[in-house]
Formats: structure tokens, sequence, C-alpha cells
């Protein structure tokens, strides 16, 4: 019995088939290709969205938009990567009908616009809204930290950028040496493409100076260590040089209403930025919002109680009960507070007035107490290790409380948060997009918007249908 056998590849044919029959009506790219061509390029601001009227043809940047959906949504970020698909990627082929740009002007594109990345995230999200994909009434936020382009190692202090700096300016004298060279050489004749390379790298490490200048003053007299190769990354736990990657996850279908990256090292000041951003993106008047306790803090949920935002973040653990050398005492809880009078009364019935206000560790709190009640007192071994005992209270406490309340009266909803948004940054650390190809922060804010945008995609490919996509698109004004 034979095998079965293809064409023989010498073989020519009077018809042969066209690229459009190669790719399935089903096929995910034919929703990329109607998507990007439903876009306004120009409000989004893409560079080069009107074509010049002289010169020559540039890309189109809807083509190399393309390009880029394509390839984070097939785990390709490599500029070089991309390039090498374009050639062989008969779906690629198909979205830039047979062009094939170079790494350099893959990865320029994606310099140029990366404040614009952001905006294609947002008009995916109308559209999901259009289809009624969001439920947009309970958002989970939650953080993760993501390797930058830094070698943990690679990590100065001021002296060291100082000799950095040193070294920058002795090379730039050998390019500017090696410059006049040139020139001498030229003896008037037009500017050859080495001497365009050299202006190029000197203005290059020029910039790079002034950088690292600027950080030489801003670390000057302390003892910190920054990053050398990604200026603006951090040192992160766990991925020892990073960024702090935020996400705002709907809880219908586990969509990511909004993103962020900053470079703090904890989340305790992010909840209010990202739950304020999910209640806009949603288009609500009310939003319920979970977070872990590393969320917690006082001024941050009443910034949410102002914006109508229901927040549901556990506190955490404190040494509330605990005296010196462990000894156990009344812990704060059992201390009631009058809003009336202003006043706590203690377990012993006795009543702590507002003393004064003191700082503490960073944050203004009111003291209470009474000393003379404490004197006398038959329950005050077990009430504090002092000679009385004081009771502090922040400026946000009731909101705390409040919010504490909610906590326990409804734990199924801060029980639900692992499965909204956790196995979110477990998908992208799976499709291998928790370390950044870029540097600088503005450049992995588009980075991340990218694969954001890619995590919705693919969550909306299992939701939807493409044809029901394509359809939602239909619409005879672009998306803006």
């Amino acid at each position: 019995m034979s095998y079965l056998k293809g064409f023989d590849r010498c073989q020519r044919e009077f018809l042969p088939p066209s690229i459009e029959e190669y790719v399935p009506a089903n096929s995910p790219v034919r929703f990329i290709d109607a998507f990007v061509e439903s876009l306004d390029l120009v409000s989004l601001g893409f560079r080069r969205s009107e074509p010049a009227e002289t010169g020559r043809p540039g890309y189109d940047p809807g083509d190399l938009l393309r390009l880029y959906l394509y390839g984070y949504l097939n785990r390709i970020r490599s500029s070089r990567r991309l390039e090498s698909e374009t050639r062989r990627n008969l779906e690629l082929m198909f979205l830039l009908r047979c062009l094939a740009p170079d790494f350099k002007t893959i990865a320029d594109f994606r310099k140029d616009n990366r404040e614009c990345f952001k905006g294609v995230f947002k008009q995916f999200n109308l559209l999901c809204r259009k289809l009624d994909l969001f439920g947009a009434e309970l958002v989970a936020i939650d953080g993760s930290k993501f390797k930058a382009v830094n070698n943990p190692a690679r990590r100065y202090t001021a002296e060291q950028f100082r000799e950095l700096v040193q070294t920058l300016e002795e090379r730039i004298e050998d390019y500017l040496q090696n410059l006049d060279q040139q020139d001498a050489e030229a003896e008037g004749t037009a500017g050859t493409p080495n001497v365009q390379s050299l202006e190029e790298k000197i203005a290059q490490l020029r910039s790079k100076k002034a950088e690292l200048e600027g950080l030489v003053q801003e670390l000057e007299g302390t003892k910190e260590k920054r990053p050398a190769t990604d200026l603006e990354s951090r040192v992160q736990k766990r991925v020892g040089v990073g960024y702090n990657v935020q996400v705002a996850v709907d809880a219908k279908n586990h969509l990511i209403v909004d993103s962020a990256v900053v470079q703090d090292g904890n989340d305790r000041g992010q909840l209010a930025a990202m739950a304020v951003a999910a209640k806009q993106e949603l288009g609500v008047e009310q939003l319920k919002v979970v977070a872990d306790a590393g969320y917690h803090e006082g001024e941050q949920l009443q910034q949410c109680k102002q914006a109508n935002i229901e927040t549901y973040v556990p506190a955490q653990g404190t040494t509330s009960g605990q005296g010196k050398e462990g000894r156990r005492i009344f812990p704060k809880e059992e201390f009631i507070y009058d809003q009336q009078q202003d006043s706590y009364r203690c377990p012993g019935g006795q009543q702590l007035t507002r003393t004064h206000d003191v700082e503490d560790k960073g944050k203004q709190v009111t003291l209470y107490a009474n000393r003379k009640a404490c004197g006398t007192c038959p329950l005050k071994e077990q009430c504090t290790t002092s000679q009385f005992r004081k009771i502090s209270r922040g400026r946000y406490q009731a909101e705390v409380e409040a919010v504490a309340q909610r906590v326990v009266s409804h734990r199924e909803i801060v029980a639900r948060r692992k499965t909204i948004v956790e196995h979110v940054f477990g998908s992208l650390r799976h499709w291998n997009h928790d370390s950044f190809l870029t540097k600088g922060l503005i450049s992995v804010r588009a980075e991340f918007s990218l694969s954001a945008l890619t995590y919705n995609l693919k969550r909306v490919f299992q939701l939807k249908s493409i044809a029901e996509l394509l359809a939602g698109l239909q619409s005879p004004a672009k998306l803006a």
C-alpha cells in the first residue's frame, strides 16, 4: 500500500489558489483585519496615519498594528521574529497583503506610537460593551510584578553612575574625533552613511549622559541603588528589578476593564485610581470593587466612597491585643467609638476622650485616653502594660470600620476575588508576557496595553464566534 503524496513542487498551475482561500472564514485574523479597519487611527494619535503627498511611500500604520496584534496573540513579540513571520506565515501574508517590513520599521512603530496602544485597548472594550460582555457590577483589582530589561545585579550608587558618565564622555570624545577625521577625508563632499551613523551614536550617547547626570543628582548623598539598564524600573519582590502591573477585571466574563503599570513596590496606593478608572470605562454610576489586603489604606477607601464605589477590602493583620513581651491585652476592637461625643468607651465602662493629634508613620492620627480612670481601674492589668491606655483613630477610621463590617457581612464577595482576577496573571505568565522587552515607563505601559488587549481578545474568541464579532463591528461610523 502506498502513502499519500502531495503535488510535485515544480508542477505549474494555471489557476493557483489565492491567499484569501488559505484563511478560513472563522479565523481570528479576519476579525483583527476588520477591527483595525474600523479604527480611526488619526484620532487615536498614530503617526503617519495620513500619507504624505511627497516622498517615498511608507507603511500604513494600520498594517503594522495588525502585525503587532497578530504577533502578541500568537506569543510573538520580538520585532525580528515578526519580520521573519511576515515572509513565511500565510495568515500574516493575508493580513499584510504580502508586505514584509524589516525589524527596525516594526520596532520603531511601537516606539513612535507608545501612547496610542491604550486607546486601541479601550476601543476593543467599547465593542465588548456593545456586545454586553461586561457585567459592570463587580470588579476585582490585583497587581503583579513583571520583570524589566535589567539584570538585578546592575544596580548602581551615585558614585558608580558618576563613573558611567565619565565613560560616556570618553566615548563621545572618541566619536567626535572620528567624525572630524571623516569630515577631513570627505573634503567638502556630501556626508557618507558612516558619518550619519556616527552623528546618530553621538546624539544617543549625549541623551544617555544627560539621563545619568540627572540620576546622579537625584541619588547624591544617599546609599540608594538604581537599575542601570532601565533607569525607570525599580527593585520589586520576586522578579528583582521590574514594574508593578495593575489590572481591574470585570466579574461577568473576566475581561480586563483597565490596566496600569507603576513603579511602586506595593499596592497600597493603587486602589482608588484603578477603581475610578474602571468605573469610568464601564460607564456606570455605581460599582462594587473587591481587592486583597495589600490595597487596604484609609485614604484610598475614602476616595472610593466619594466616587460612589463600594469597596470590599480586608484589613491587614495587626498587633492589636498584644502588649509588651507578647502579653495579651484588650484589643482595640473592644473599645467602642461614640461619634456624637467623639470618645471611646473602654471594656471597663470608662470614657476615653480626645487628647491630641500626632503623626504616626507619616499619617495624622488622634489619640484618646483617660489617665485618671486607668489609675484606679481593676482591669488595668488586662488592658495595658503602660501607665494608661491610649487609643489612636485615623482620619478615615469611619470608612475603614464601614469596610470592615461590609467584608464580614459579604465574605462570598471577598472569596470571589481569586476566581475573577488571579488567573489573569497566570495566563499572561503562561504566555511569557510577564517580562517586558522595552525600557522606560511609557514604553512598558504601551507594551502591557498590547498584552491586556491580547488577553481580552483570547477571552472574547471563546465567548463569541468570529461571525458575531464581525457583525458587532458593522457600523457606518468608525470606532473613535
